[in-house]
């Protein structure tokens, strides 16, 4: 990577709206000494000394691409203020059930960010899936975004990590907005 790949903070996408991205990726572990907060990718979070890792506390976050494991990551979960999962292609999904493990099975409660390629489309389930915020690179999701858009279908068959109210069956499941 380049020093200016380095330097590039996406923009960050809430449900509240746009706003700073806080964080910086690299893939140099010897950036923890400049007191950033980092997103590190897994391998070189899980190669750091336990005391770099303890003495850069909650300044540590980690990306997690769409063919690593996350079980690895798991003895971390408490300490760890952000996670990353990486979408590079539309079509590549892995990330999705890597959110809702993180999510429903190990309660994560830390900010879970979406990376790479993410488009209008896939906004409504990556908030299902449990993402908190995501990096909009594409031009035309940013500016349905930034106008309010969220996209979705306000029914739901599926459970997901947001429960939905339940509906006439049991076995539908409904937004609490399709409720109202």
């Amino acid at each position: 990577m380049s020093a200016n790949e380095h330097q590039f903070k996406p923009p960050l996408w809430a449900e509240d709206g746009f706003r700073e991205n806080e964080w910086r990726r690299t893939d140099e572990s010897e950036a923890l000494e400049i007191g950033e907060k980092l997103i590190l990718p897994l391998e070189i979070f899980l190669a750091l000394d336990p005391a770099t890792r303890e003495k850069a506390g909650g300044r540590i976050g980690v990306e997690v691409l769409p063919g690593e494991t996350i079980d690895r990551l798991v003895p971390y979960l408490d300490r760890l203020p952000l996670i990353a999962l990486a979408f590079p292609a539309y079509n590549d999904g892995r990330s999705y059930s890597k959110a809702q493990l993180l999510r429903s099975r190990y309660g994560y409660r830390g900010e879970l960010r979406a990376t790479g390629d993410v488009l209008f489309d896939q906004v409504a389930h990556m908030l299902r899936c449990g993402f908190s915020t995501l990096e909009v690179t594409h031009e035309l999701t940013r500016a349905r975004l930034e106008a309010g858009d969220n996209g979705g279908i306000p029914l739901y068959y599926q459970p997901a990590t947001r429960p939905a109210a339940r509906g006439r069956f049991s076995w539908r499941r409904l937004s609490d907005s399709a409720l109202s």
